[in-house]
């Protein structure tokens, strides 16, 4: 595959980053307080926020707060403000399975990000570096995997709790954009006797309401057979499914780990590929730095460098 036509010095060159972690948030009622990282640019103000959550992965410390650095790094040294929580269901906790909440991670999950928004306060304190310098009109939220499905709950997909049958809605109106990576599509019939046993929360899950602006992103080999019987195109409902304003970026060739978007040389990723995670990197920080700054053509030149090349990483849509 031939380099990415668009590389981010193109528009903006990184700074350097600072990343303090843990950062400790207190959260009366929850198995265990609320461990984050927070990551950077060293300088500039007005900082949009973006809330990233992990997935469920097999690794101990990839699916928590030490995950996703090419992200992360990516980013914050162009301008963002990234914070990651460790979820109750992170493999680092080392929680045992009936500890309250850990179960329902579905709920649990989003409600850690909220936690984090609602003590933006304590995180300036805590990291001095930051003080003054967040923009909290400006905060979007992204996930991989599972953490895709929190990013939706969150951008306003709702479900109807299996324990109680309420429609849930975790919506939270601060968050003003979101990217979901590889995140999971529809319930009903689209799922596997696996997912509906283990994961049935997934079975009511309705994006008709997400109508929060969103880049979905989908690889076109992530077949994820274990959750679902509709193969690559599950990861396309959040796409399909939801009202627009909404983008959808396929990646040709790429697997369930998008290239390896959880970590730096993972060895769990069955899609290695760097220059597929450089790409999405830059192209899920220019949908964002278009969507809160609708002046700034990072997105639209990013999507036109992309359609131009002549191997590209994939391909865009919106409606």
């Amino acid at each position: 595959m031939s380099a990415p036509a668009y590389p981010a010095r193109t528009l903006h060159s990184p700074t350097p980053v600072l990343s303090v972690s843990p950062v400790v948030l207190p959260a009366p009622g929850r198995a265990v307080d609320l461990q984050v990282r927070v990551s950077a640019p060293v300088t500039g103000s007005e900082l949009p926020v973006v809330l990233l959550s992990h997935g469920l992965g097999f690794s101990h410390h990839l699916s928590s707060l030490n995950g996703y650095a090419p992200l992360a790094d990516f980013w914050a040294g162009r301008g963002f403000v990234v914070i990651q929580p460790t979820h109750l269901d992170s493999r680092t906790l080392s929680l045992d399975a009936d500890t309250p909440g850990a179960a329902a991670h579905w709920r649990t999950r989003a409600e850690d990000m909220t936690r984090v928004l609602d003590q933006l306060d304590a995180i300036e304190e805590a990291v001095p570096q930051l003080a003054g310098r967040l923009d909290r009109s400006r905060i979007a939220v992204a996930g991989h995997s599972m953490g895709g499905h929190t990013a939706s709950l969150l951008l306003g997909a709702r479900l109807t709790d299996p324990h109680d049958g309420t429609e849930v809605d975790l919506a939270d109106p601060r968050i003003r954009a979101g990217v979901l990576l590889a995140a999971p599509g529809r319930g009903g019939d689209a799922l596997t006797e696996f997912t509906v046993e283990n994961y049935p929360f997934f079975l009511t899950t309705d994006f008709s309401t997400m109508t929060t602006p969103a880049l979905v992103v989908a690889g076109d080999k992530d077949d994820s057979a274990f959750l679902t019987v509709n193969g690559p195109d599950w990861h396309t409902d959040p796409y399909t499914l939801a009202p627009g304003p909404k983008s959808l970026l396929t990646l040709f060739g790429a697997e369930h780990g998008l290239g390896g978007v959880s970590g730096y040389d993972v060895a769990e990723t069955t899609d290695e590929n760097p220059e597929r995670v450089a790409a999405l990197a830059h192209l899920a920080w220019a949908y964002l730095r278009s969507a809160f700054h609708p002046e700034d053509r990072a997105w639209q030149t990013a999507c036109d460098a992309l359609a131009a090349d002549s191997d590209p990483v994939g391909r865009v849509e919106s409606k």
